[in-house]
Formats: C-alpha cells, sequence, structure tokens
C-alpha cells in the first residue's frame, strides 16, 4: 500500500466515524440555523478553494471568508 492510499483510507475511516457522531448526536442538541454571513463566509471559503490555482485570488478570496467568519462569531457572542 502506498502512502496516497493510506491516506485515502485514513479519511474515509475519519468520515465514517464522523457520520456516526453526527447521527448518535443528532437528537440530543437543538438545530443550530446558518446566519446569512456565515453562508457568506462560507462560499468564499470555498470560492477560495476553487480559484485555488491563482494564489492571490485564492488567498485573498480564503481571507476574506475567514474574516466574515470571525466578523459572525463575534456578532453571535453579543446576541446571547
Amino acid at each position: 500500500m502506498g502512502t496516497s492510499s493510506v491516506y485515502v483510507a485514513i479519511s474515509i475511516a475519519v468520515l465514517i466515524v464522523v457520520a456516526v457522531l453526527v447521527f448518535v448526536l443528532r437528537g440530543q442538541r437543538s438545530v443550530n440555523r446558518l446566519t446569512p454571513l456565515a453562508g457568506l463566509a462560507f462560499a468564499f471559503v470555498v470560492a477560495g478553494i476553487l480559484f485555488g490555482d491563482n494564489r492571490l485570488i485564492g488567498y485573498g478570496l480564503m481571507g476574506v471568508g475567514v474574516i466574515l467568519a470571525v466578523v459572525d462569531m463575534f456578532n453571535q457572542a453579543k446576541r446571547k
């Protein structure tokens, strides 16, 4: 088995564990909806990953996404 096969196997195992935990813990927690600002931050991070070929654009989009996520966290903390 090559190193890439080991990484794939570990990734699949981690995904299975996360899926099991999500299904087990689903009923114990209340549903937290994604805020519009968090959704926008997620979209910027995904766009940064997709446009990762050009480092300046990719890192810029990811940076904007992280900044928006941090702003959203502060807004959520103020409400509670």
